[in-house]
């Protein structure tokens, strides 16, 4: 498998950038070299802060490079949820930290060329009960000023019952802008960070001391203490890359958690969708190959692949603190299947405290509001049953149970999202350690 953007770089990545050898010392030290990672060493060295990155393997080759690189402020029907839990006024904040995001982007694109270009968004439903979301949404829209009017879109090739808009929004290619923006920075590659305490960073090779040190490794790689493995779930969700398919001006997202996404990038149409918790059955790339099937019978399938997404308990992202009184660790996690907006938030947020203890997106993101709820039962009924359950090979994040998945060919944790290859080699964490796996095991 391999994702449009990471096909289309090669050329840029010739010149591998060294592994930590000894020890180093840093005002900042941001560990992950994705594009949360990266934003947040860019915009503090902009700010003339000293700071390095420890990627584990190498810029841009974790969950950025699977994105469908949609920037937009419009993440599926949240704004109504928003307010209802939290209020209207913590619901325009999210907005205009979402839209300032894209102002971000736009501003960087013309730095760093990423084939950036403006889009309109557009959340769509296919039956009745989300339709009635729907018409909630748009009433959220109306409190926060946005037009919110409900379009028809027949482009698409699934039945529409009506689409909310949100206007000039973008998409890009997300490794040209990271990889223009890393040539800029201080990184070690090949550097697996495998434990952090009183501000010193230990690898295999060396150690680095920072004044701050920011967690953004997509899963936080401290789980306790901050209880990050009871406030945080992984999916998995597919794409396919079409040549030959229509064109769509547009992008375009299912209200459903488990529906289509749709955009166009140059002569390709990318369709997503598939969506299942990690470790858990379902989905997968049959269901989009069935529906390009049927709707595009003669076009060809150029590229496939997957990403992991990391879940909050309420869809808004975990960015600051990495808990509540300490001062020199932060955390960017949870995009919730946002992760570019999220990022370019994470370094606006992230940037502000550490350089003047203060932020007013502090309160939106706080990785310590309250998240009693039903999901965050569900969270700890996955991993009670992960945990009990007898037999096969174990996660060696928490010791759960894992499930092999035969699409990927690889063994994933139905608890906190932790996979591994077929010889128990770590692909995404929190998991840090080599499992005992059989490679001609069954599911």
């Amino acid at each position: 498998m391999e994702s449009v953007w990471s096909a289309g770089i090669k050329e840029m990545q010739q010149n591998p950038r060294p592994a930590l050898q000894g020890d180093v010392r840093t005002d900042v030290l941001v560990i992950g070299g994705g594009m949360a990672g990266i934003l947040t060493a860019y915009r503090l060295q902009q700010a003339g802060v000293r700071c390095v990155v420890a990627e584990a393997k190498t810029v841009g080759s974790g969950i950025t490079q699977n994105t469908t690189a949609k920037v937009t402020a419009q993440h599926g029907l949240i704004y109504g949820d928003i307010i209802k839990r939290r209020g209207l006024e913590t619901a325009k904040m999210y907005l205009t930290a979402n839209q300032q995001a894209i102002t971000d982007f736009c501003a960087l694109a013309e730095q760093y060329p990423c084939d950036f270009e403006e889009q309109n968004a557009y959340v769509y439903v296919t039956d009745t009960e989300h339709r009635e979301k729907l018409e909630q949404e748009a009433r959220a829209y109306q409190q926060l000023g946005l037009a919110a009017d409900i379009v028809d879109c027949p482009t698409l090739p699934v039945p529409v019952m009506g689409a909310l808009c949100m206007d000039r929004q973008g998409q890009f290619h997300p490794l040209k802008l990271l990889l223009g923006l890393a040539k800029q920075l201080n990184i070690y590659e090949d550097t697996f960070v495998r434990k952090v305490e009183d501000g010193v960073a230990y690898t295999e090779n060396g150690r680095i001391q920072a004044d701050h040190i920011v967690l953004a490794t997509h899963y936080p790689m401290i789980n306790i203490p901050g209880l990050y493995f009871m406030k945080v779930y992984q999916h998995r969700s597919y794409v396919v890359a079409l040549e030959g398919a229509p064109h769509l001006e547009g992008m375009y997202v299912d209200g459903c958690t488990n529906g289509y996404s749709f955009r166009s990038y140059q002569d390709l149409l990318l369709v997503g969708g598939g969506s299942h918790k990690t470790g858990k059955q379902g989905g997968g790339f049959a269901p989009l190959r069935s529906l390009a099937e049927k709707a595009w019978p003669d076009a060809l399938e150029r590229y496939f692949w997957a990403t992991q997404d990391c879940m909050s308990l309420d869809n808004v992202p975990y960015i600051g603190r990495h808990r509540a009184g300490v001062g020199h660790l932060y955390v960017a996690t949870g995009m919730s299947k946002w992760g570019m907006t999220g990022s370019m938030a994470a370094s606006r947020l992230l940037c502000a405290l550490i350089l003047t203890g203060k932020s007013e997106l502090e309160t939106l993101y706080s990785p310590s509001r309250s998240m009693a709820g039903l999901q965050l039962a569900s969270n700890i009924g996955s991993a009670a049953v992960g945990l009990l359950s007898i037999g096969g090979p174990r996660c060696t994040h928490m010791g759960c149970k894992l499930h092999k998945n035969g699409e990927e060919a690889t063994w994933d944790c139905p608890c906190h999202g932790s996979r591994f290859d077929e010889e128990g080699h770590v692909i995404d964490g929190p998991a840090k350690k080599e499992a005992h796996v059989k490679k001609d095991a069954c599911i």
